[in-house]
């Protein structure tokens, strides 16, 4: 769904994929300019590493000029690849601008879609200036050149990770019963927001748990912390 401001037009979209766990986790995919910026990026590393490499091999002769064109096959056809596999999703450059690549569901991408993804850069390219990916990526929602269409990848923002929850320093305790994602993130987030609650609301609050979690209403707080202590162990 669109992110609107409140005086500017929707800029970017935001996708909400739905874990195993039940989890929706949101997804911002990145736009054109951010991604040419970073393919710049990377386009001059690539060429920076091949022009210093030149000036080592060419006086080698045949054997440097062979080992020249060696690299600049591998420079050209596995630098992304080795990258966005091995680094999480992202090449220099894409690091650089705050970018990563993932699997449409947001899974980390693996070594058939970054593989296929960048041998139909070829076809993006066509029929000159990436005419056929800028076009593709202007007109789809995600913002999706051919090959990430054609490999189901996603170009997103790598936002930075949510600080952890503070909670009282107490040991971890098990729930009583499984609980579901819904009834975690309402256990942590009462665990976290206590210290800003009067202390009547979060004895109210508590005691409303007291029957499932077996304790008594005065110790339902303090079950609810150590519950809450080893849910963000675990993760």
């Amino acid at each position: 769904m669109p992110a609107t401001g409140s005086h500017t037009p929707p800029v970017d979209t935001l996708l909400l994929v739905e874990t195993p766990e039940g989890i929706d986790l949101p997804l911002r995919p990145a736009g054109l300019a951010p991604r040419a910026l970073a393919f710049c990026v990377d386009l001059a590393l690539r060429g920076a590493l091949l022009g210093g490499a030149a000036l080592l091999l060419a006086p080698q002769g045949e054997v440097g000029m062979g080992t020249l064109m060696l690299l600049a096959f591998l420079a050209n056809w596995w630098f992304m690849v080795l990258f966005e596999v091995l680094r999480q999703g992202r090449t220099p450059g894409k690091q650089w601008l705050g970018l990563r690549v993932v699997h449409d569901d947001g899974t980390p991408v693996g070594w058939s879609a970054s593989l296929l993804r960048n041998l139909l850069r070829s076809v993006d390219m066509l029929p000159l200036g990436y005419v056929l990916g800028i076009t593709s990526s202007l007109l789809h929602p995600a913002f999706k050149r051919l090959g990430d269409l054609a490999a189901g990848t996603l170009v997103i923002y790598q936002d930075a990770p949510p600080p952890a929850p503070k909670l009282p320093e107490v040991p971890a305790q098990p729930a009583p019963f499984t609980l579901r994602p819904a009834e975690q993130r309402a256990l942590l987030a009462l665990a976290e927001r206590q210290a800003e609650l009067a202390p009547a609301r979060v004895e109210e609050l508590a005691g409303l748990l007291a029957v499932p979690l077996q304790v008594e209403p005065a110790q339902a707080m303090a079950r609810i912390n150590g519950i809450a202590r080893a849910l963000v162990g675990s993760r």
